[in-house]
């Protein structure tokens, strides 16, 4: 089995990376032991890097650095040319990982975010919820599933 190539939103990254006991802490496990491979792109990244220095996280400079080597290291980096075939959303934040999600033919893009998972139905690229993914994980004679399932 090949190892499935996945947008990770920036909501579902700093929930792994931030919270060790937390619902989506398997998939820095995940990431790190090359069970799935993360894909990023400068914009994400960048999203990443502004979410980790929120206040509410309380996170120090070196604690971001630690965060992003638990992280980066492990992605394979997607230089995205071209937003044209992204898809209107509501939040305008979330075409960056759309975007990925295209120029890096993702085999799925994991999500919480309603705004994103309302795309699922429509989107060439499956959208699904860590929940989802960990069950497809978990058996591997199933698939990726084709539309948010929780």
């Amino acid at each position: 089995m090949t190892c499935p190539r996945l947008v990770l939103d920036a909501n579902v990254l700093v929930s792994a990376l931030v919270f060790p006991a937390g619902s989506t802490s398997w998939l820095r496990v995940a990431w790190q032991a090359e069970t799935v491979r993360p894909l990023a792109s400068r914009e994400t990244t960048t999203e990443l890097i502004r979410v980790l220095a929120y206040p509410k996280f309380r996170l120090g400079k070196d604690e971001r650095d630690d965060l992003l080597a638990d992280y980066l290291p492990w992605c394979e980096i997607v230089v995205v040319r071209d937003m044209s075939a992204v898809p209107d959303c509501r939040d305008r934040h979330d075409r960056i990982f759309l975007a990925l999600a295209l120029a890096g033919r993702a085999d799925a893009l994991v999500t919480g975010d309603g705004d994103l998972l309302a795309l699922a139905p429509v989107f060439p690229i499956p959208i699904v919820s860590p929940a989802a993914l960990l069950e497809r994980l978990n058996d591997p004679a199933s698939p990726i599933p084709d539309a948010y399932e929780d």
